[in-house]
C-alpha cells in the first residue's frame, strides 16, 4: 500500500500546480460553475473544493467554467478552490486490466472496498479519493520481442507479458513514437518500470490515453466475419459482425441484461468489456459474484481472466455514468490494438442518455425531444462509431476488432423514443425484445418479426461452417414469417379456416419457436450451441416439415403426422453433444420420415 499512498500524495500535490486555480461560484447538483480558471480547456479534469472532487470541464463561457463533478457535491460551498490539472480525463492502460473491476472513472472498486467498505454504498467511500487504476507493485515477467538496434514504428510489438492463462498481453510501441531500440530489458518489472528505450526515450508498460479520443489504426476493414455468440436465434437469423454494432431494446423484464451476459460468457471474443451503466445494484452484484465462478469454455480458466468489468450503478454519482461508456470503449480499443477481438457490452445506453439529460437540465440548456439534449444523437454516434474491425498499427500483419452491443431500456417498451431511434440509425443489427414473448417464458425474447441484421455473413457461414447454411436460414425466416400471418387468420376465423398445407406451416412454426429459437441461458448444455449444431437442428425440423407436407398430399392430416413419437424427440435436440449432432440429426430425420411415411 506504500505505492498507493505515494500516488495519492502526488495527485494531491498536483492540485497546487500552476495550471490554474479558481473558485466555486455556483453549485447545481453534479454541475459546478467556477470562476478564475483562465487557462482551462474543454474536457480538462479539475479538482473541486477542499475535498478535491474530480470533475470535467464541459463549458467555457467568458470567465465562467462549467464543470460536471463525478462525485456527490453535497457539502461543497461557494468560494472553495477549483484546480485545473491541465489534462483531459484519461484511463490507465497496461497489464492488470483483465479481471479488474472499476467504477466509471476507472477507480478500482476492490481497492476502494478495502479502504472504505462497501463500494456501492456512497456514504462509505471517502470523497475525492484517488488511487491508481493499475497495481504499481505487482511484478510482471516481460519477454522482449525485439533486440537492440531494431528499427520500430508505432504499434510494433516490443514484448509480451502472460497476463492470464487466457491472454498474452502485447506491449506495443506507443502511437507517435518510432526509431531505433537502444535498450531492452527482460525479466520481472512493474508497469512503471522502463522496459525499453527507443532513441534513448524510455518506454514503460503503463500507458495513458484520453477517453474521448479514438485510438488510431492503420486501416479499417469490412465487417465480413461474424462474432459467434453460440445463441441460435442470433447466429442463425440475425448475426452480428466482428467489429459491428448491435442494439438490444426492450421493456422491463424482457431479459436484456441476461442476454448481454450470455453473449459475454459464450461469444468467441478474446476480451469482454462489460459496462454496467446506471443499472440496479442487485443486477451488477450478480455479475460480480457469478463471473469469477464461471469457466471459459475455450481455456477452462475463470471467465474473469478475459473480462474487464466497469460498474456504475444507479446509486453512484450520475456524472460518472456518462464517463463510464468512454472508459469502456477506450479499454476495448487498447486490446483491439494488440490484435484481439473485443466485445463491449453497454448496459444500458438509456441510463447514459438519462445522465446526459440530467446534466443538460442543470446547465439550463434548451431541451429537445422528450427533454434530452439536442446533441444526444451526436454522443450516441460517437460511441457506436468507435466499433470496427481494423488493421492495427505496426509492421506485422495484425487485425483486431471492437464489437459494440448496447442495451436500450425504452420507457414502457416504446421503441419510438429518441435513444432507441438514434441507436437504430447507427447499429447494424437490431435485436428487438418483445414483452409478450417474455411473459410467455420464451427466452431469448427476441422478436423474429421485428429484428434484422444489415451484415451479409452467409458467405462466411457457407465456407467455414457448412454448405446449405444460407438456404436453411432463408427457409427458417420465410416459414416463421408465414406462420405469423397464419396465426392472425386463426385468431380471427379459427384454425378450421386454414387449408391442410397451411396447418403444416403452423406445426413447423411451433417446432421452430419452441425447439430451436428458445434457449435456456441457465442450462449447462443448452446455454451454448455451436453453429454446426444449429445447422443440424434446423435440418431436422426442415425434414419434419417435408415429411408432414408429403403426408398431407396423401390426405393425412397434420394433426396426426405432427404427433408421431419421433416428432416429440425434436425437443431433445438442444441437449445433444456438439460432436454427435450430425449423426443424431441423420438418425432422427430418417426416423421422422419413416414414421410419418407409415401413416395410413
Amino acid at each position: 500500500m506504500t505505492e498507493v499512498r505515494d500516488y495519492i500524495e502526488r495527485r494531491a500535490a498536483r492540485r497546487t500546480d500552476d495550471h490554474g486555480q479558481g473558485q466555486v461560484w455556483r453549485i447545481a447538483g453534479p454541475v459546478v460553475v467556477a470562476t478564475g480558471l483562465d487557462s482551462a480547456r474543454l474536457y480538462n479534469v479539475v479538482h473541486v473544493g477542499d475535498a478535491g472532487l474530480p470533475g470535467e470541464v464541459i463549458r467555457l463561457d467568458g470567465d465562467r467554467t462549467t464543470v460536471q463533478v463525478y462525485e456527490d457535491t453535497s457539502g461543497i460551498r461557494v468560494g472553495e478552490p477549483v484546480v485545473d490539472t491541465g489534462a483531459p480525463l484519461e484511463v490507465e492502460l497496461g497489464p492488470g486490466l483483465l479481471g479488474a473491476i472499476f467504477d466509471g472513472t476507472q477507480r478500482p472498486l476492490p481497492v476502494l472496498a478495502e479502504r472504505d467498505g462497501d463500494p456501492f454504498g456512497a456514504p462509505t467511500i471517502s470523497r475525492g479519493i484517488s488511487v491508481p487504476s493499475l497495481d504499481r507493485e505487482r511484478l510482471w515477467d516481460f519477454v522482449p520481442a525485439v533486440t537492440v538496434g531494431d528499427e520500430v514504428e508505432p504499434g510494433d510489438i516490443l514484448g509480451t507479458v502472460q497476463e492470464t492463462v487466457a491472454l498474452t498481453h502485447r506491449v506495443l510501441v506507443p502511437p507517435g513514437m518510432a526509431g531505433t531500440v537502444t535498450e531492452i530489458r527482460a525479466g520481472r518489472a512493474t508497469v512503471t518500470d522502463t522496459v525499453a528505450c527507443i532513441d534513448d526515450a524510455p518506454v514503460r508498460m503503463l500507458r495513458r490515453w484520453p477517453v474521448r479520443e479514438p485510438r488510431p489504426v492503420a486501416r479499417r476493414l469490412d465487417p465480413d466475419v461474424p462474432l459467434i455468440t453460440n445463441i441460435r436465434i442470433i447466429d442463425t437469423l440475425f448475426p452480428v459482425a466482428r467489429g459491428g454494432s448491435a442494439t438490444i431494446p426492450g421493456g422491463f423484464g424482457t431479459g436484456k441484461t441476461v442476454l448481454e451476459q450470455s453473449i459475454a460468457k459464450h461469444s468467441e471474443a478474446d476480451v469482454v468489456v462489460y459496462v454496467g451503466c446506471g443499472e440496479r445494484g442487485n443486477e451488477l452484484t450478480e455479475v460480480l459474484e457469478e463471473f469469477p465462478e464461471l469457466s471459459d469454455p475455450r481455456t477452462g480458466a475463470p471467465l474473469m481472466q478475459r473480462t474487464v468489468l466497469i460498474a456504475n450503478t444507479s446509486n453512484m454519482p450520475v456524472a460518472a455514468r456518462e464517463a463510464s461508456i468512454y472508459t469502456g470503449i477506450t479499454i476495448a480499443e487498447y486490446f483491439r490494438d494488440q490484435g484481439y477481438d473485443v466485445a463491449i457490452m453497454a448496459d444500458s445506453t438509456s441510463r447514459w442518455g438519462e445522465a446526459l439529460r440530467e446534466v443538460s437540465g442543470r446547465l439550463e440548456e434548451m431541451p429537445a425531444e422528450e427533454g434530452y439534449p439536442a446533441y444526444l444523437s451526436t454522443r450516441i454516434a460517437e460511441f457506436y462509431e468507435r466499433a470496427g474491425s481494423a488493421v492495427c498499427l505496426g509492421s506485422d500483419a495484425r487485425d483486431g476488432s471492437v464489437t459494440v452491443i448496447g442495451a436500450v431500456s425504452p420507457p414502457g417498451g416504446d421503441f419510438s423514443e429518441p435513444i432507441t431511434q438514434y441507436s437504430l440509425r447507427l447499429a447494424g443489427t437490431f435485436w428487438a425484445l418483445d414483452t409478450s414473448l417474455a411473459r410467455s417464458r420464451h427466452y431469448p425474447a427476441i422478436d423474429w418479426g421485428r429484428s434484422y441484421t444489415l451484415y451479409d455473413l452467409d458467405g462466411w457461414f457457407e465456407r467455414e461452417v457448412t454448405e446449405g447454411w444460407a438456404d436453411g436460414r432463408s427457409w427458417a425466416r420465410a416459414t416463421l414469417q408465414e406462420e405469423r400471418g397464419l396465426l392472425e387468420i386463426v385468431q380471427l376465423l379459427g384454425a378450421d379456416a386454414l387449408a391442410p398445407p397451411q396447418r403444416v406451416v403452423l406445426a413447423t412454426g411451433r417446432l421452430l419457436r419452441e425447439d430451436f429459437l428458445q434457449q435456456s441461458a441457465f442450462d449447462e448444455v443448452d446455454a451454448l450451441c455451436a453453429p454446426a449444431k444449429q445447422f443440424h437442428m434446423l435440418r431436422v425440423i426442415r425434414a419434419a416439415h417435408d415429411a408432414m407436407a408429403a403426408a398431407v398430399s396423401r390426405d393425412i392430416g397434420s394433426e396426426r403426422s405432427s404427433t408421431v413419437p419421433a416428432i416429440a424427440d425434436v425437443a431433445q435436440m438442444k441437449f445433444w453433444p456438439d460432436d454427435e449432432a450430425a449423426d443424431r440429426a441423420d438418425e432422427l430425420s430418417a426416423r421422422i420420415t419413416a414414421q410419418i411415411g407409415e401413416l395410413q
